[in-house]
């Protein structure tokens, strides 16, 4: 779940609590080429302000117009099913290349006591499932892992819904300035740990939240899961390995490491030294970043955050880039 639909939810639970009427929808089957995947979420308030996506804009300007025109019925079934792009001509009308064909769930949101109950396991960075009857307007939370996926029968959608993702940066240099503006752009979480207190002026909390402590300290104390990257940005080793033990034996998705292909093996060996495993060194992304021929801090903050996205998103044998040496990078 990104941070579009939990930003979705948190203004539908607003909007019910001062007594506004909301509709939610939730794309739950494509066909063909579709601008949304399944689980995309817009929410629509009584007086047409809408919040969230499940087009490339036509789709949203019907579903406004339904409300408009009658189409969108106040009484009736608390879940119905509205499908674009079944001929050509409406797909053609609605922005949808190739035929494609989208489903929506379209919801008339009730008690909104399960939204905050999800949006409080979400923050509390649990993977949950949201069950919705069709026929009854029913929702259940369950557990749910990060192998579940949206599924619907028909009868029940079941959706999967989890925190945001997270970015810890050992040290706070140049470098990593530019890789947090963009991870916020990619709607990470960003955390920051470095002891040195003449790295920390400058960011005022803008691009990422300061976490105490020294690095290995920091990656114990949040946990490190399936939704959370640890890169090791300030070339020091008595920093860097530091956070690398910690994190190479945590859940972490991904764990990586600035530095040469030269002095990536040198770090492996050293991490050998200290007793890690041979396992836990296997998943360390050193050098870091997919190769584009970076050669400024903010070309190698884009190698480096293509490459994490690219495994977030399930993408795992990309070519990895040799970075510049550091002495042609100012941190």
């Amino acid at each position: 779940m990104d941070g579009v639909d939990l930003n979705v939810l948190r203004s539908v639970l607003e909007w019910r609590r001062a007594g506004r009427a909301v509709v939610l929808y939730s794309v739950v089957q494509t066909w063909g080429s579709a601008p949304r995947p399944p689980g995309a979420m817009l929410a629509l308030r009584d007086d047409g302000v809408l919040i969230g996506s499940v087009s490339g804009g036509c789709i949203e300007d019907d579903l406004i117009a339904r409300l408009g025109d009658g189409r969108l019925s106040p009484v009736g079934p608390p879940v119905r099913v509205v499908t674009y792009g079944v001929s050509l001509e409406e797909a053609a009308r609605f922005g949808l290349p190739c035929g494609g064909t989208l489903r929506l769930t379209e919801e008339r949101v009730g008690d909104p006591a399960w939204i905050e109950q999800l949006l409080e396991r979400c923050e509390a960075h649990q993977i949950v499932a949201r069950e919705l009857n069709l026929s009854t307007g029913e929702v259940l939370l369950r557990a749910a892992s990060r192998a579940d996926e949206l599924a619907f029968d028909g009868l029940v959608l079941r959706a999967i819904y989890g925190p945001r993702w997270r970015l810890l940066l050992i040290g706070a240099g140049q470098l990593s300035r530019y890789v947090a503006q963009m991870a916020r752009l990619l709607d990470f979480e960003v955390l920051v740990c470095d002891p040195r207190q003449e790295f920390v002026h400058g960011w005022e909390d803008q691009d990422g939240r300061f976490v105490a402590g020294m690095p290995d300290d920091a990656v114990l104390s949040i946990e490190p899961d399936e939704r959370t990257a640890v890169v090791a940005l300030t070339h020091d080793p008595r920093l860097d390995d530091m956070a690398l033990l910690t994190a190479l034996d945590s859940r972490a998705f991904y764990v990586g490491a600035l530095g040469s292909r030269v002095n990536s093996q040198k770090r492996r060996d050293n991490l050998a030294l200290l007793g890690l495993s041979a396992e836990a060194i296997a998943r360390l992304h050193g050098p870091v970043g997919l190769y584009i021929g970076s050669h400024t801090p903010a070309e190698i903050a884009l190698s480096l955050m293509a490459e994490i996205v690219a495994i977030k998103n399930g993408i795992d044998s990309l070519q990895r880039a040799p970075l510049p040496r550091m002495s042609e990078v100012a941190t």
